[in-house]
């Protein structure tokens, strides 16, 4: 099943029907204990942990509160504990007594050359960004000191993922029972995400939405069977470029004929180039001779005239599934009711620029909310674009992706994107599935590709074959190169 994130009031729900688990300090000793033993797993990685020197930065609260009691718990081990409280009159009672009678103290400020420094300053209620006096502590740490955040980092906000200047920046996140939104939305700054298993209960399905991601496992990449043939696995139809300006079609052509092994045809006038980029595309000029075809992607590079708005009419009159993107985004949100309320699937892969096109305001700091309100609004399927890709269907179900890096953020990326994800809606893919999925394997391919120096388009293209067969064999985790902070 899908990983799904939780919202705060979410996560509250869960920890309040564990009873007597809250009531009692349960739930707290078992995050504390989750917490010092992430501590301990880095502090192993370079040495172990006797003698070696921990810093708290304590809140008020149970956030505070975990954050002491794991510090305890490293005192006792023989690690030099230090904490600041930046509200002492506020900070967790039975977690300060405890902290005191192993050991730790209590200072003004955090020595020099901590191990590492856990961020005990906010929790999942915490709004903003960091306050001034917890902003000059962390702005002090050394830069090789490990920072490791309960539950969040500080200053990101645990349901839209927004991250305020200042906040912190995590090496690693130590969150319990389940994953919340930011942990996926803020990724780049929770850094390492560990759920603790502490006892709550499974939340209740959200009554409106719910955001998830799929495990590399989840994705089941098409691939030819003993009784396939080139119709049966998808005939993808791509509609893009021109001959002045032919890279979007060979890219998104290119894509497509990458992501499966059915059948690709291509329209418009670039059709030449197409074909001496990719002789096995079936190209013709015309709309009217380009055979049957299972879905369509429309719009990279295809203009925003007059011929073009026709054609982009014809394709969303018919009952095909059609990926709606670039140009064609443009001419849409200028006309909704070509898409608005279609019967049959459909994707759009708007970026933020686009996004705000089409709904005629930015996607803001709440990007789940706005990414799901547009698919409901229209009935359709909504991917926006990101180093956290979302994709919402029409029923408030949204998937979301860490690219990992965003290796991808490069002209004509896009163009590659949309051909692997109309590749799959003409296998039979769901929208959701097909915009989810194909983000995945873009992201993957833009790493392989990049190995940490920047890539172009034709080069993510080009690794995309390796990137597939990783997921149809399974080995993407042993082999994915860890991305850059």
């Amino acid at each position: 099943m899908p990983t799904r994130y939780l919202t705060a009031d979410e996560v509250r729900d869960a920890e309040r029907a564990s009873g007597d688990l809250l009531a009692n300090g349960t739930l707290m000793r078992r995050a504390a204990h989750g917490v010092a033993q992430a501590v301990v797993g880095e502090l192993n990685r370079t040495g172990g942990c006797y003698g070696r020197s921990v810093g708290v930065v304590v809140g008020a609260g149970d956030n505070g509160g975990d954050a002491l009691f794991a510090a305890a718990e490293l005192a006792r081990r023989g690690v030099a504990a230090h904490a600041v409280l930046l509200a002492a009159d506020k900070a967790h009672p039975a977690g300060l007594r405890a902290f005191r009678a192993a050991g730790g103290r209590v200072d003004d400020a955090l020595p020099a050359g901590l191990d590492a420094v856990i961020d005990g300053v906010v929790g999942i209620g915490g709004r903003g960004p960091l306050r001034p006096a917890a902003a000059a502590v962390f702005a002090g740490l050394d830069p090789e000191t490990i920072v490791v955040a309960v539950d969040l980092p500080s200053g990101v906000d645990a349901d839209t993922g927004e991250v305020h200047t200042p906040s912190v920046r995590a090496d690693v996140t130590v969150t319990f029972g389940f994953p919340r939104r930011a942990h996926l939305l803020a990724a780049p700054r929770c850094g390492r995400v560990v759920v603790i298993d502490i006892g709550i209960g499974d939340p209740v399905e959200p009554a409106v939405r719910q955001l998830i991601s799929y495990s590399d496992a989840e994705i089941d990449w098409p691939v030819p069977g003993p009784a396939d043939d080139k119709y049966t696995q998808g005939v993808v139809g791509v509609i893009a470029g021109s001959h002045r300006y032919p890279g979007a079609a060979i890219l998104a052509s290119g894509a497509a004929v990458t992501a499966t092994s059915g059948m690709t045809r291509y329209v418009g006038s670039a059709h030449a180039e197409v074909v001496s980029h990719f002789p096995e595309v079936v190209a013709a000029p015309d709309l009217a001779d380009a055979g049957r075809v299972q879905a369509w992607v429309v719009g990279p590079g295809m203009g925003t005239d007059a011929a073009a708005t026709a054609l982009l009419r014809t394709v969303l009159d018919s009952d095909l599934p059609v990926l709606v993107d670039a140009d064609a985004l443009t001419i849409v949100s200028n006309e909704p009711g070509l898409v608005a309320g279609r019967a049959a699937p459909t994707l759009l892969t708007p970026h933020a620029g686009e996004f705000a096109r089409l709904t005629g305001s930015e996607v803001g700091a709440d990007r789940v909310s706005a990414v799901a309100d547009l698919a409901a609004r229209w009935g359709v399927t909504v991917l926006l674009k990101g180093r956290i890709t979302l994709v919402a269907d029409p029923s408030g179900r949204v998937a979301g992706n860490d690219a990992g890096s965003s290796w991808a953020a490069t002209a004509g990326a896009g163009d590659v994107l949309a051909g692997i994800a109309g590749s799959l809606l003409a296998a039979g893919r769901s929208p959701q599935e097909a915009g989810a999925w194909a983000a995945r394997v873009h992201a993957h391919a833009a790493l392989l590709a990049s190995r940490g120096a920047p890539i172009g388009a034709s080069a993510l293209l080009a690794a995309l074959r390796p990137a597939i067969r990783e997921f149809a064999t399974g080995r993407t985790a042993a082999e994915t190169p860890t991305p850059p902070r």
